[in-house]
């Protein structure tokens, strides 16, 4: 009972610090200063907040497309995100210099405009109890320390942003997936794009395989085959996801799963959901669970030594980013295809690792 009580109340002591409102969104004129421009693109089934020009908790009747520049600090030395205040300094800052609203087809157009375009894009849906905005500068901190080319995307639902709030947060990534699916579609439907990374985080790795699933039900294998599919921290049930990987079946491109044995606020995830087991803590030691995933056809990747910055070993994704242009990618090593699946461990110590845009590394097997 009192592992229950304090893991819980970790989740809570998380929460409490000063979160950003949506007057950070607010373009500001920057002039100096040494910091990265980033652009990212976002696309939203929230509903506007027009009072505060930014998005809130309720669910939209359509999708809202803007894009967006950023100035990021050059001289970060980890994840952590510090937010614009009423005088910015873009050598400590995370600052929006530039925001803009898109038609859903300027919005597939800007995704390929980049000089850097390589015929992928990048999506990531964010997790249980984000804000828009935490989520929009956390994927440009991802894109800057990633140095990924062209313009990540972010897929934000209608997360209410309240650490009480899980219920409801999974009610709404569930109804979010078909605003997912639609996303994915009108990119894929571009003949320029020839690969699409989906990275879900927690409980936005639920609705990426929601939306998979429902793809596939839709029978739009033509979609699916440009898919990669990488869940960080999945907060899923270990049968629901089984019974998704069922109607799913094999992918072209293996899927891959980031997983920690001490992420505690999968620990809380799991005491409410009457102590069931999550898919993003699972022990890749154990013979029954390597031999599950082979059959599967799974990648693992054990980060649990990677340091997370939230004191709960659930944002392990976010620092693998910077490793992102020192390796080469699975997909682009020779041998790598849709037999390349297993278990593996990431080794802080070494040059192991896995990016959350880019699966990277030369991974060490421990089948």
């Amino acid at each position: 009972m009192c592992r229950i009580v304090v893991t819980v109340g970790m989740m809570f002591l998380t929460a409490c610090a000063t979160r950003p409102s949506p007057d950070v969104l607010r373009p500001v004129h920057l002039d100096g200063g040494t910091s990265q421009p980033i652009t990212i693109l976002a696309a939203t089934n929230r509903e506007k907040d027009v009072a505060r020009g930014g998005f809130g908790s309720t669910w939209a009747a359509g999708m809202t497309f803007e894009q967006y520049m950023f100035s990021v600090p050059g001289n970060r030395r980890d994840t952590a995100i510090t937010y614009p205040t009423s005088k910015p300094n873009p050598d400590r800052q995370f600052v929006v210099t530039r925001r803009k609203q898109l038609s859903n087809d300027g919005f597939v157009q800007e995704a390929i405009r980049s000089a850097q375009f390589d015929g992928a894009v990048g999506i990531f849906v964010h997790g249980y109890n984000y804000s828009y905005q935490e989520a929009l500068f956390r994927t440009a901190q991802i894109a800057a320390d990633a140095k990924i080319p062209g313009s990540p995307i972010l897929f934000s639902w209608p997360s209410a942003a309240a650490v009480a709030g899980y219920i409801a947060d999974r009610d709404a990534a569930l109804s979010s997936r078909s605003e997912l699916d639609s996303l994915v579609k009108s990119l894929s439907d571009s003949k320029k794009i020839k690969r699409i990374i989906l990275f879900g985080h927690s409980m936005g790795g639920f609705l990426v395989m929601e939306a998979v699933r429902q793809l596939k039900l839709q029978h739009r294998d033509d979609v699916i085959d440009k898919l990669a599919v990488i869940l960080g921290a999945p907060d899923i049930d270990v049968d629901v996801f089984r019974s998704q990987l069922k109607d799913i079946g094999k992918m072209a491109t293996p899927i891959t799963l980031l997983v920690s044995k001490d992420d505690r606020a999968l620990t809380a995830s799991s005491l409410i959901a009457g102590e069931r087991a999550r898919v993003g803590r699972v022990d890749i030691d154990d013979p029954f669970i390597q031999e599950a995933i082979v059959k599967e056809g799974l990648r693992v990747i054990d980060i649990t030594s990677v340091r997370g910055s939230d004191g709960l070993g659930h944002d392990r994704y976010a620092s693998l980013a910077k490793f992102g242009a020192q390796l080469a990618t699975f997909e682009s090593r020779s041998g790598s295809n849709a037999s390349d699946v297993g278990a593996f461990v990431f080794d802080a110590a070494g040059a192991v690792v896995a990016s959350p845009f880019r699966l990277l590394g030369h991974v060490t097997a421990s089948r």
